[in-house]
C-alpha cells in the first residue's frame, strides 16, 4: 500500500524583491562597470524569475543603509560563515512554524501530539540543538516524537526526506510523518564575478515548506499525493558541474553552464529506469512536478522528454514567484499540482523531478488523489495564501 503526501503548507520571508532591483544590488556589491552591468540585467532578465523572497532587506538596496551587509563600498569586512549561521538560526525557526502552521491548518483534526516523526531538511544552515529540537518545543511535539535531520543534500533533499517517511510509514501503518524544509539561500551571497556566482546569486532565494505523510490518505478530504515509486540517478560527467561547498565566507555554489545539458542527457534514462518496473508509460503521464533549477534546465527536461511548456507551467510558475530555494522548491512545486487539480484528474499518475550536487538525479511517480470536497478544500487553502502573500512587504 502506497502512502499519501498533503497538506502542504509555505511559507515565506516578509521581504519580497523584484529580480531587477536584486540585479542592481549585485552589480553594485560587484563594482561592476557599465557594460558588465548591461551583462549582468540581460541575466536577470532571462532568468525566468520576477520575484525572490529574503529574509535580508539589503538585496532591494543597492546604495547601502544595509542591515546585514557593511555599509563600505565594498562590502569589507564580508561577513563570515559564523554571522550567516547566526542570522540562519535567528530567521530560520520563525518560518518553519509558519510553514507547519499553514499546513496543519488544512487538517484540523490532526493534533501536533500525533506527529510520530519528524523530517527536517535544509542545506542553508545548520546547528545544535537543532531546528528539529526547537519545532519540537515550538509546535508542542511529543517529546518522544522520532527526529530524522537530512542536510546539505542540495535542491533533491527533498526526495529523500519524501523516501523515509515512506519507509517509515510502511514499516509502522500508524506512522504519521511532518516533514519541514527550509531554506535560507540569500545568506550566502558570494561577492565574486565568476560565472557560477553570478548564476547562483541570480537564482536562489528563501523559503520554507512544510507537509505530511501517512499510510491512509488524509482526513477532512484532503486532497493528496500517493507516493508510487522512487528512482535515482547519478551522472559522474557532472560530479564538479554542481557542489555546494562551505568556506570562509559562507556557503558556495558551483554551478557550471554544463549543468542543463547533463540533465538532458540523462533525463531519459532516468524516467526509464522508474517508469520501466511499474504499469505506466510517459505517454500516460499528464501532471508533472519538476524542480525548477533554472529556466535552462526545464528546457531541457523538455527537449529531452518531448513536454511542452504548458506541462511545465507549475514548475515556471514557482521559478516565476520565488526563485529556485533548493529543497523546498519542488513541494512548491506539488503544491500548486494539487491545487489545480479537478475530480477528473483522480488517479491520474504525476512525474516528478530534482536535481543535486553529485551530479544527482532523482524521480519520483505520485498518483493524484482528489474529489469534489477535497478541491473545495484546496481553493479555500489556496485563497488563503493569496491572500497572505498579497499583504506581505515588496520591496520598490
Amino acid at each position: 500500500m502506497p502512502s499519501y503526501l498533503g497538506a502542504i503548507g509555505t511559507a515565506n520571508p516578509v521581504h519580497r524583491i523584484a529580480q531587477p532591483q536584486i540585479a542592481e544590488f549585485m552589480a553594485s556589491a560587484l563594482g561592476f562597470g557599465e557594460a558588465d552591468t548591461r551583462k549582468l540585467r540581460a541575466l536577470y532578465r532571462v532568468s525566468g524569475i520576477e520575484h525572490r523572497y529574503s529574509v535580508l532587506l539589503d538585496y532591494g538596496r543597492a546604495n547601502g543603509e544595509y542591515t546585514f551587509f557593511p555599509n563600505t563600498p565594498d562590502l569589507e569586512p564580508f561577513p563570515s560563515v559564523g554571522q550567516r549561521m547566526a542570522a540562519y538560526r535567528r530567521e530560520a525557526l520563525p518560518l518553519a512554524v509558519e510553514a507547519v502552521r499553514n499546513s496543519l491548518r488544512q487538517v484540523p483534526d490532526v493534533a501536533a501530539g500525533s506527529i510520530t516523526h519528524l523530517v527536517t531538511v535544509s542545506c542553508t544552515g545548520m546547528y545544535a540543538p537543532g531546528l528539529d529540537i526547537e519545532l519540537v518545543r515550538a509546535l508542542g511535539l511529543p517529546p518522544d516524537v522520532r527526529r530524522t535531520c537530512v542536510n546539505f543534500m542540495g535542491c533533491y533533499a527533498a526526495v529523500n526526506a519524501l523516501k523515509l517517511a515512506d519507509a517509515f510509514c510502511l514499516a509502522d501503518a500508524g506512522a504519521r510523518v511532518l516533514i519541514v524544509s527550509v531554506e535560507l539561500c540569500t545568506l550566502h551571497f558570494q561577492k565574486s564575478p565568476e560565472e557560477d556566482h553570478l548564476v547562483s546569486n541570480a537564482l536562489f532565494g528563501d523559503g520554507a515548506v512544510a507537509c505530511l505523510v501517512q499510510a491512509a490518505p488524509l482526513p477532512n478530504e484532503v486532497p493528496s499525493l500517493a507516493l508510487q515509486a522512487f528512482h535515482c540517478g547519478l551522472e559522474p560527467d557532472g560530479h564538479d558541474d554542481m557542489a555546494w561547498h562551505i568556506n570562509d565566507f559562507g556557503f558556495e555554489m558551483t554551478l557550471s553552464s554544463y549543468v542543463p545539458k547533463l540533465i538532458q542527457r540523462g533525463i531519459r534514462t532516468l524516467t526509464d529506469g522508474l517508469l520501466d518496473r511499474l504499469p505506466v508509460q510517459l505517454g500516460d503521464v499528464r501532471h508533472f512536478a519538476i524542480h525548477p533549477g533554472g529556466r535552462k534546465i526545464l528546457e531541457a527536461i523538455e527537449a529531452a522528454l518531448g513536454l511542452t511548456r504548458d506541462d511545465n507551467r507549475h514548475a515556471y510558475r514557482v521559478l516565476r514567484d520565488y526563485g529556485n530555494m533548493s529543497s523546498a522548491t519542488v513541494l512548491y512545486v506539488l503544491r500548486e499540482v494539487l491545487a489545480a487539480a479537478t475530480p477528473a484528474d483522480d488517479g491520474a499518475p504525476v512525474l516528478s523531478f530534482a536535481f543535486g550536487p553529485g551530479l544527482t538525479m532523482e524521480a519520483m511517480l505520485l498518483q493524484l488523489t482528489v474529489g469534489s470536497e477535497q478541491l473545495a478544500v484546496a481553493a479555500h487553502q489556496q485563497q488563503e495564501e493569496t491572500v497572505r502573500e498579497a499583504k506581505l512587504l515588496t520591496v520598490h
